[in-house]
């Protein structure tokens, strides 16, 4: 019954995965854990199939190539390297975004729970119930309806922080400061 209940009250709050304007958002918050994990394997096994097959670490091969003048271009290693650059560029962006929007938000420190509850913390929780349990010492009284609508501001506030404001947002944003005249020409 409950789980009704927590469909019912989901439904009546619009979802966020179906607004283009935070679908990116949504999408790497949700494969956050799964790139983090990811990640890690990866320069696990760099790291240790590198010491089987040239005996030191990775840190000192690479110190060595460097001074002898060697490239590494086209090689299977760069490729390695490239990728889990990429994806730890990727990593560094949305934490640096999550902590800004935690500093700087009006309401950063309640957004960042919620995001680190749902989608940032190294072990998923199984349901909203625990989230929302895990959330108490942070959000008091926080229902499901809250919790929703929370996450969905969270995600939103996010999305700018990582992708700016849209074109639209600013259109509305400048026509508040520089309403039409009445003869329907913009004040400059």
């Amino acid at each position: 019954m409950k789980d009704n209940k927590n469909a019912k009250m989901q439904n009546d709050i619009p979802d966020v995965t179906e607004n283009p304007l935070f679908h990116d958002t949504w999408k790497l918050l949700k494969k956050y854990r799964d790139v983090v994990w990811s990640l890690e394997l990866s320069v696990q096994q760099v790291r240790n199939n590198f010491e089987i097959e040239y005996g030191n670490s990775i840190e000192d091969f690479l110190d060595s190539i460097y001074l002898a003048g060697a490239d590494l271009s086209g090689s299977s290693l760069e490729y390695h390297a490239k990728c889990i650059e990429r994806s730890h560029k990727m990593l560094k962006l949305m934490e640096n975004a999550v902590e800004l929007l935690r500093s700087k938000h009006k309401h950063g420190e309640s957004y960042y729970w919620i995001l680190y509850y749902t989608f940032l913390s190294p072990q998923q929780l199984r349901n909203v119930e625990e989230i929302i349990e895990k959330l108490q010492p942070h959000i008091r009284n926080i229902s499901f309806r809250t919790y929703y609508r929370k996450r969905q501001e969270a995600i939103e506030a996010l999305s700018s922080v990582l992708w700016g404001y849209t074109s639209k947002d600013c259109v509305e944003v400048l026509e508040k400061f520089f309403p039409d005249n009445p003869d329907g020409s913009k004040m400059a």
